[in-house]
């Protein structure tokens, strides 16, 4: 078995680009996947446990089908405060392939999936990206943003916070593509973006109480869900990542138009029927995703020099 650190995955210098590829990939192969929805238990208000498994479809080398089962936590007050790690499996033969370290898997394919469902989701000519919540999250996504559209230049509104939105804009300063402002007010930033991110890991109330700030053809997309349920009810069209994790959002049988994002990426569902429609995007967190990352990377060391304990097993019926 295969112990696989985060410093490790770091250090095979895989690209955002290449983490956008792995979740057009993800998407396709989600209707012959086994994804069961995800199980939470709450220790505390805002802390949480969730197990997250999925079996991929076969593919890939005949002597291997990856099955994977994900832990996630959050526990306020750790630092960090999110964790993860994974159990990966060759489901042809029941080996443990790796424990892997999550924390980076977790946050590259979040912020790719944003990336890919604004480009998916959003109006032809937005320019206009806001940020609320300057973490690692939203750094994951903007570098898959910036990275797999160099062509296309990018105005980015940070809302204030601290110190993090100078430390967000010098993280970015090598890249041509683009410019950042920094604004005090989210009514403000909710009502001059194309696209509108929240990054946040917790919310107490909702972050833009009148709807009807976010003006027309607006895309929104809650990365941690929190903050924004007054747009379920009222925004043109609500996508989801599956749709076993979101049916049982509090406003789920209000939402007025639904489908999975996964239907846009494949051509099946248009996304956007105009430019001024307004649509909201829930990415609830596939292990789909996750279980994809961990197996790319497995193949990258599975024959490296990589920290292993030899899992012994009996080979025959023993009885107790």
């Amino acid at each position: 078995m295969k112990i696989i650190s985060e410093k490790l995955i770091r250090s095979l210098g895989i690209t955002p680009r290449e983490c956008v590829a792995w979740i057009y990939e993800s998407f396709a192969m989600k209707p012959d996947a086994q994804l069961p929805a995800k199980i939470s238990v709450h220790p505390a208000q805002y802390d949480f446990f969730t197990s997250m498994p999925c079996l991929l479809p076969p593919g890939g080398r005949g002597d291997v089908r990856y099955f994977g089962i994900k832990e996630v936590h959050r526990i306020e007050g750790a630092v960090p405060s999110l964790g993860s790690d994974m159990m990966l499996y060759n489901a042809l033969n029941g080996e443990l392939l790796a424990l892997v370290d999550c924390d980076w898997i977790t946050t590259m394919r979040t912020g790719a999936v944003a990336a890919v469902s604004a480009r998916a989701l959003r109006r032809t000519d937005a320019q206009v990206y806001g940020f609320v919540g300057l973490g690692n999250t939203a750094r994951a996504t903007l570098l898959c943003v910036l990275e797999a559209e160099p062509e296309r230049h990018f105005q980015v509104k940070l809302l204030r916070y601290k110190e993090q939105a100078a430390m967000f804009v010098e993280r970015f300063r090598a890249y041509g593509n683009v410019t950042f402002e920094i604004v005090d007010d989210i009514n403000e930033l909710a009502r001059t973006s194309d696209v509108f991110f929240s990054c946040i890991t917790s919310a107490d109330g909702l972050l833009v109480e009148d709807e009807s700030t976010f003006r027309p053809g607006v895309t929104v997309i809650p990365v941690h869900m929190r903050g924004l349920q007054n747009l379920d009810t009222t925004f043109d069209r609500v996508f989801g990542d599956d749709t076993a994790h979101v049916s049982g959002f509090r406003y789920f049988p209000q939402f007025k138009d639904y489908n999975e994002i996964g239907e846009v990426l494949a051509g099946r569902d248009p996304g956007r029927r105009s430019d001024e429609q307004r649509i909201l995007d829930y990415n609830y967190g596939l292990a789909l995703h996750d279980v994809v990352y961990a197996s790319r990377i497995f193949e990258l060391v599975q024959h490296a020099d990589v920290p292993s304990v030899a899992v012994v097993k009996e080979t025959e019926k023993f009885w107790v």
